[in-house]
């Protein structure tokens, strides 16, 4: 299976060389790249602005994901919900969305008409301009999606709580769609300051795949983007003071919309800093050893094998710019407690710290890894977003290559210190249980509330 593998890939890198991918920094400081992939005549457009969720100070929190809806509201140029008519009239599609470090806005359009698209996203990095009764409309949009996705959606609660009590650091607990009464404290103002401060050519990244003269498409995008000034940009927050290692923490919420509790086990780890590092490529590979397919433990042994679980999975993010979680969570079959499950995933991992994994095991994870690469370059989107994920967390988008030759070179060894790390020192867990369940029972022991300092 491996070797058919490596002969796709040869395939896909062999075809490749018929196009190219170029990139440039602008003299105001804009990163383009531009990726040629003439399979279909259409074409991606991203723009990555690094600010996020990890940025924000406290009573701000949802600043990021606030203004990622303004950003639609027009400019003198373009009326309010003026931009996404525009693309849907000429046949794409454009969304938006806020993570932890970035704020992402993207387009999927047919490739002729790219320079159209690039207009629009050059003068709302320039010009936004938004009435406080806009602002005012969209905090009431904004409000309701956070009840929707957060307050009366079991798993968000359950991401919620694990950032909020994985971290002290403020801005490492935040959430990224903001505490409700943030939501009604902020200001069209706190807005209008935070898109002077951090949206600026030198703090975005544009990224271009698709169906295009990559020459061309950069003299289009440095004619339109070129004449924005740069700013002087703020000091992002410090990230580095959050500690590693201190007491384990736990925490218990209720949701009224599971009938099975949720429960999430998360360590903090380092994340990749240098391509050199070893032990974060150890960590996205432990990963895959646990969840991801039917052949993983965690699925094997819990969900198909001793069918205490209904799901099981973990999470893992390599190229994270902020210090990550390493996570297991689940949900629990009837009639299984939340602690046993518990109990059962960090057994798992365990054994693994115990007695490692095995080179059949090894070589499997890392030939679906490969297989998984085949398949998201047959995505321009995936393309675009690696690219874009790499240049705004501080790699370069050529880094890729290096990285998926070290994730191949990860040794069974290396898992298991990987999984050794995962110790209760840096721990936090998380059950989310259903409106009517009782309590957690005061002797559980195998995730210890914290003392008080």
């Amino acid at each position: 299976m491996l070797s058919r593998y490596v002969f796709l890939s040869a395939c896909l890198l062999s075809c490749a060389t018929f196009a190219q991918t170029l990139s440039q920094t602008l003299p105001n400081g804009l990163k383009i790249i531009v990726k040629e992939d003439h399979r279909a005549p259409v074409a991606v457009s991203q723009i990555w602005y690094k600010v996020g969720s990890v940025d924000e100070k406290p009573g701000k929190s949802g600043l990021s994901h606030a203004l990622e809806h303004m950003m639609f509201k027009g400019t003198p140029s373009v009326p309010s919900g003026e931009y996404s008519s525009r693309i849907a009239r000429l046949g794409g599609d454009d969304n938006a969305y806020t993570n932890r470090s970035e704020t992402v806005y993207y387009a999927n359009i047919a490739s002729a008409n790219l320079p159209e698209v690039l207009k629009l996203e050059a003068d709302r990095m320039h010009n936004l301009n938004f009435s406080d009764k806009e602002f005012a409309t969209e905090m009431n949009v904004i409000r309701e999606e956070r009840r929707q996705r957060t307050e009366d959606d079991a798993d968000g609660k359950m991401w919620e709580q694990i950032y909020l009590n994985s971290f002290t650091l403020p801005s490492m607990k935040a959430s990224i769609i903001g505490y409700m009464e943030d939501l009604h404290t902020l200001r069209a103002d706190d807005l209008r300051a935070w898109y002077k401060q951090f949206y600026a050519p030198n703090n975005a990244v544009l990224v271009i795949v698709g169906d295009v003269d990559a020459k061309q498409t950069l003299r289009t995008a440095a004619g339109l983007f070129g004449k924005i000034p740069r700013k002087s940009l703020p000091e992002r927050n410090n990230l580095k003071a959050e500690p590693v290692k201190r007491a384990p923490s736990f925490a218990q919420a209720s949701s009224p919309v599971t009938r099975q509790p949720l429960v999430a086990t998360s360590w903090r780890v380092p994340a990749l800093s240098r391509l050199n590092d070893k032990l974060p490529y150890a960590l996205d590979v432990l990963t895959d050893v646990l969840a991801g397919n039917t052949s993983s433990r965690l699925d094997k042994n819990l969900v198909r094998g001793k069918q205490t679980a209904l799901s099981a999975n973990a999470h893992y993010d390599l190229l994270s710019r902020e210090m990550p979680l390493f996570g297991v969570f689940g949900m629990p079959a009837e009639n299984v407690s939340a602690e046993t499950l518990l109990t059962q995933m960090k057994s798992e991992i365990k054994d693994i710290a115990d007695n490692g994994i095995s080179k059949e095991e090894l070589d499997r994870i890392k030939a679906q890894a490969l297989a998984g690469e085949i398949y998201a370059r047959d995505s321009m989107v995936s393309q675009a977003s690696l690219m874009g994920r790499l240049e705004a967390r501080g790699f370069k988008y050529s880094d890729e290559a290096a990285i998926r030759r070290r994730i191949q070179a990860v040794t069974a060894e290396e898992v298991q210190k990987a999984a050794q790390m995962l110790t209760d020192d840096r721990s936090s867990t998380v059950i989310i249980m259903p409106e009517s369940a009782p309590p957690a029972p005061a002797d559980y022991t195998a995730v210890k509330k914290p003392e008080k300092q």
